[in-house]
């Protein structure tokens, strides 16, 4: 009886120190929040005839899709839109590394001319709320 519930007792440590020794990798899950951003550039076609691309003007991008990337993942892990004023934050994050970004369409003759502009953001501490700032786009 008593080597039965020291093997019992055995496997139980093993299971609570192996679960417990994991480390868990960026994404969802944590209590870390990223918040930004997004800006918009905003261009246009010369309208004279000459084709040329003249800047005009600034403001906050309102309702923009904004990505996030965990970690080294190929893929992103979840899309959210900005508020009205360009704000937009990703919530309930574990330590590590993230990318966050959004697409810029210009400036250019070509509208299909999409590139992602990207911010590389660490998460250090688990109740940290991290700034990226301000990510700027063109369209």
């Amino acid at each position: 009886m008593k080597l039965v519930k020291t093997i019992l007792l055995s496997f139980i440590a093993i299971a609570v120190l192996s679960t417990s020794s994991c480390k868990k990798s960026e994404g969802e899950g944590g209590k870390a929040t990223i918040t930004g951003k997004i800006w918009i550039k905003k261009y246009m076609v010369n309208n004279t005839g000459t084709g040329t691309i003249v800047y005009s003007g600034e403001y906050a991008g309102a309702y923009e899709d904004v990505y996030i990337i965990y970690g080294d993942d190929a893929t992103y892990g979840e899309r959210i839109e900005t508020n009205g004023n360009g704000v937009y934050e990703f919530k309930y994050l574990r330590l590590g590394s993230y990318k966050i970004y959004a697409y810029s369409s210009g400036p250019s003759l070509n509208a299909i001319n999409r590139v992602a502009v990207m911010k590389e953001v660490e998460i250090t501490e688990k109740k940290q709320t991290v700034d990226a700032g301000k990510i700027e786009i063109a369209k």
